[in-house]
């Protein structure tokens, strides 16, 4: 009997799905794919709502899980006019080489194709539905079906789904206050020439999208006789300014030679080690050990200088000493020594190892993190995450560039503002942002334009989207247990959101909704459902707290096919 599938959402995700499913060898599954968009395979980030043609990805060519064809290869045969809008020699490409987003989008968007062909020569039977988003989902557990609702009208049963159903960037002001933006995507709408300071909140690779296309609509980029990038002011923009502020004053770090492309580590803990340390820790996985053979162990090996350093320190002390030597120097100038040593590190091919493994370390936490007692979850969101998300964005080097450029001209600031900042929309436009500086002064300053850079939300389990699976408690809140009663308590009282169940033990309630590992959902009574999976990130980030971009959609299609078959 045929097993029908839903694969809800056709960006990357969804795409990674669909290679698993024809890869599987069934040919006894009938396939359906419902894409928000009229294209495949691009999502948000590799399409026009996520870029522009200034826009470049943080990974090259080695760096992405295979497909059908590499991109060395793909590239040799798109058109010449495009390879000419993106400046791009196909003689001189090399798998070290970043993309533009748009350009990328299109390769995926090319496999996609590819991935149909193999499935219609497999005889595997598949329906593509564009311009069609998932309005509701209703499980009945009775029938063993699923039902879709498409639009707010037409319904499709299936035997399983996948959620795959991407980004998702709410608007709480946008659109109702001129002038503030809740995410700066499509960037088509930043496309503005202003004539005053611009405020934004983050310095993430979300804010460097935002510094591309401003920075384009009001100056413009060259290079002096040294070959140096400088910026000037356009003519209409004598005022233009862009203000990013921060919680912890930082800029990204950049964008360094991976000697693992994968962040895949044979030194790395096998899924069996994991399980045997987590019953014999009364179930939990305990993040100091995971920090101690994820991360110190594999760098004693390749630094071990720099592992002397660091053998005795705890996971905050590290993240003390790593953010101290931050702290210290100016962002900009920090930017500075880390481009040189990014750029010495890839015309070496010679990875800067402590950052390496610090990006495998958080994408080696991913998984089962949803094991972690809430004081280490509480731990790792205080004190590794921060750093975490400082030294893992890697930025481009051409974004870096330009970003000094833009400060050398006196047209970007940053400022750090603390975790107590505010940010007030006004009636008549634009925001005020309310911020302690680090000398304990207060300051409001109003700014005209303002945009919300602080990347992808977590999103609350409230805010799921699909409201017959919140009615019906098919989902249910992900919480992640008290070691300690008394830590439980302490939370409470600290505002924390904590509850207490009938055994008394306490629970720390986390983002997004509870799956397992094989990203299936859990109701409310603690009961798997084999019918339906999500690889939707904003809406797992509790237990998922690392997005990977497309080595998080190879892994989590990889966990997802192997139930999906059975």
């Amino acid at each position: 009997m045929e097993k029908r599938i839903g694969i809800l959402g056709g960006g990357p995700s969804g795409l990674f799905m669909f290679k698993r499913l024809i890869e599987s060898g069934r040919t006894d599954i009938v396939i359906n794919i419902f894409e928000r968009k009229n294209k495949l395979g691009s999502g948000m980030p590799y399409s026009v709502e996520g870029a522009g043609d200034e826009h470049i990805t943080n990974v090259s060519s080695n760096e992405i899980p295979l497909l059908v064809t590499s991109l060395a290869d793909w590239i040799k045969s798109v058109p010449k006019d495009t390879l000419d809008k993106f400046h791009i020699d196909p003689l001189r490409f090399n798998e070290y080489k970043v993309l533009p987003r748009l350009l990328f989008g299109q390769y995926l968007t090319s496999q996609f194709d590819l991935l149909r062909k193999m499935a219609s020569e497999n005889g595997i039977e598949y329906q593509i539905f564009y311009n069609s988003i998932v309005t509701d989902i209703i499980d009945y557990p009775d029938q063993e079906m699923v039902v879709v609702e498409i639009n707010d009208k037409e319904q499709f049963k299936f035997d399983q789904i996948i959620i795959c159903t991407g980004h998702n960037w709410p608007k709480k002001h946008e659109g109702k206050v001129p002038g503030y933006f809740d995410s700066p995507y499509p960037p088509t709408k930043l496309a503005l020439k202003l004539d005053h300071p611009v405020a934004i909140k983050g310095s993430s690779l979300t804010a460097v999208d935002a510094i591309r296309t401003l920075a384009r609509h009001n100056g413009t980029f060259d290079k002096d006789n040294n070959g140096h990038l400088f910026y000037q002011l356009l003519d209409h923009s004598p005022n233009f300014k862009l203000v990013l502020h921060t919680r912890n004053g930082m800029l990204p770090a950049v964008r360094f030679h991976l000697e693992d492309s994968h962040l895949a580590n044979d030194s790395l803990l096998t899924a069996e080690e994991i399980a045997e340390h987590i019953a014999l820790n009364n179930g939990f996985l305990s993040l100091d050990y995971i920090f101690e053979k994820d991360f110190k162990l594999p760098i004693k090996e390749k630094e071990p200088e720099f592992y002397e350093k660091i053998k005795e320190m705890s996971l905050e002390e590290f993240v003390t000493a790593m953010m101290d030597l931050r702290e210290r120097l100016n962002p900009f100038q920090l930017l500075k020594a880390e481009y040189a040593e990014a750029e010495k590190s890839i015309l070496r091919k010679k990875s800067v190892y402590w950052k390496e493994m610090l990006g495998v370390l958080s994408f080696a936490l991913n998984y089962p993190a949803k094991y972690l007692s809430a004081e280490d979850m509480m731990r790792l969101h205080k004190s590794l995450t921060p750093l975490i998300s400082i030294v893992i964005a890697y930025i481009p080097q051409s974004s870096s560039e330009e970003i000094l450029a833009m400060y050398q001209a006196g047209i970007l600031e940053l400022i750090p503002v603390g975790d107590d900042s505010e940010i007030e929309a006004m009636d008549k436009g634009g925001a005020t942002y309310h911020y302690t500086d680090e000398s304990g002064e207060e300051h409001s300053v109003y700014f005209n334009t303002y945009i919300d850079c602080v990347g992808q939300p977590h999103m609350a389990f409230e805010d799921f989207p699909f409201k017959s699976l919140l009615n019906d408690k098919t989902v249910s809140p992900a919480k992640l247990r008290f070691r300690s009663a008394q830590e439980g308590q302490k939370a409470l009282a600290d505002g924390k959101e904590v509850m207490q169940d009938q055994n008394d033990d306490y629970y720390l309630k986390v983002s997004g909704i509870t799956i397992n590992d094989n990203f299936q959902i859990v109701d409310a009574y603690g009961a798997l459902n084999d019918r339906i999976y999500i690889m939707a990130v904003p809406y797992i980030g509790g237990y998922n707290p690392d997005y990977s971009g497309l080595d998080f959609s190879e892994a989590a299609s990889a966990a997802i096919i192997k139930q999906l078959i059975l």
